[in-house]
């Protein structure tokens, strides 16, 4: 029984923290590989701690014949009881230095872009459900060659 207990918290000290900062973390696989305009995925979570700042962030994965060097959206956004909010987003995935911005294995890559300014905290003003809804606004309707897209919001660490 000594042992366990042990090694529980050798796990935590080791992993530098039982508590986890991530809140949500909800990535959806696009049909196909190609995005239609008229597919909008939903991230809908429950917030309880207004006082806490937080961080967004848009994940996308792509291989590497997507055609360009970013992607356009549109994130609405409908806390509880009011009504929905629209923000507009260009996200960078390449630069003609480097190439790919993200993460890759293989032929695959994955960008987790930072949508809220470093500098200025973000709160959530009322607790209760929160509705994201993510929709791409590129020329090419179907958007080819991506293979998910995700919302990510954590309590930004200090």
């Amino acid at each position: 029984l000594i042992f366990p207990t042990s090694l529980f918290f050798l796990v935590c000290f080791l992993g530098t923290s039982c508590e986890t900062i991530d809140l949500y973390e909800k990535n959806v696989a696009i049909p196909k590989h190609e995005w239609q305009s008229s597919f909008k995925p939903q991230f809908k979570f429950i917030i309880k701690d207004t006082i806490s700042p937080y961080q967004f962030f848009i994940v996308v994965r792509h291989n590497e014949k997507y055609n360009f060097n970013n992607i356009w959206l549109n994130l609405y956004t409908q806390s509880p009881g009011d009504s929905t909010q629209k923000v507009q987003y260009e996200l960078p995935l390449a630069n003609s230095e480097t190439g790919w911005l993200g993460t890759a294995m293989d032929d695959l890559y994955e960008h987790r872009i930072l949508i809220t300014p470093r500098t200025q905290d973000v709160y959530f003003r009322k607790s209760g459900e929160y509705i994201f809804t993510l929709e791409h606004i590129m020329r090419e309707d179907p958007l080819e060659n991506l293979m998910n897209i995700g919302l990510r919001v954590e309590k930004k660490p200090n």
